[in-house]
């Protein structure tokens, strides 16, 4: 049964089957953005890119409908179901994972000593590189949308 929005402008329809590919193709993107970044780190044989690329759709797949999916599941149900939201929605948790990653569990876990970086560059560059992927996490985020989605009128 699709679900429909009646409270906004534009209306969209959903269904699960849609909910289900769009988290396959948001876990099919995510690998593909870790194989990047292991590739970014010197490493090009092909058997480490692949499973780069599997583990990083298995784990985007659960994260996404561990962490993402309720979130989503919450802004649908408040009526909140246009691509803004759902750009949002990906910028904010990329953001958030990343930052607090690359910030050694946002000043919980005890951060490793790094002689070359000073505090300050290394927030700066934590920072800039959890921007990138937040960007990076809205636009998985408007794909997996159009997938889901679609505009009734």
């Amino acid at each position: 049964m699709p679900l429909s929005d009646s409270r906004s402008h534009h209306h969209y329809a959903t269904a699960p089957d849609r909910a289900g590919y769009a988290i396959a193709a948001g876990g099919i993107l995510t690998g593909a953005l870790i194989a990047g970044l292991v590739a970014l780190s010197g490493q090009h044989a092909p058997i480490a890119l692949i499973m780069a690329w599997l583990l990083g759709s298995l784990f985007g797949m659960l994260g996404i409908t561990a962490v993402a999916a309720p979130l989503w599941l919450a802004l649908h149900l408040a009526g909140w179901r246009g691509p803004r939201a759902a750009a949002a929605l990906g910028a904010g948790l990329a953001l958030f994972i990343f930052l607090g990653g690359q910030l050694h569990g946002f000043g919980m876990l005890s951060p490793l000593p790094d002689a070359t970086q000073s505090l300050g560059s290394q927030a700066l560059t934590a920072i800039v590189t959890a921007l990138v992927l937040a960007a990076i996490g809205a636009v998985i985020a408007l794909m997996m949308w159009r997938i889901a989605y679609r505009k009734l009128f």
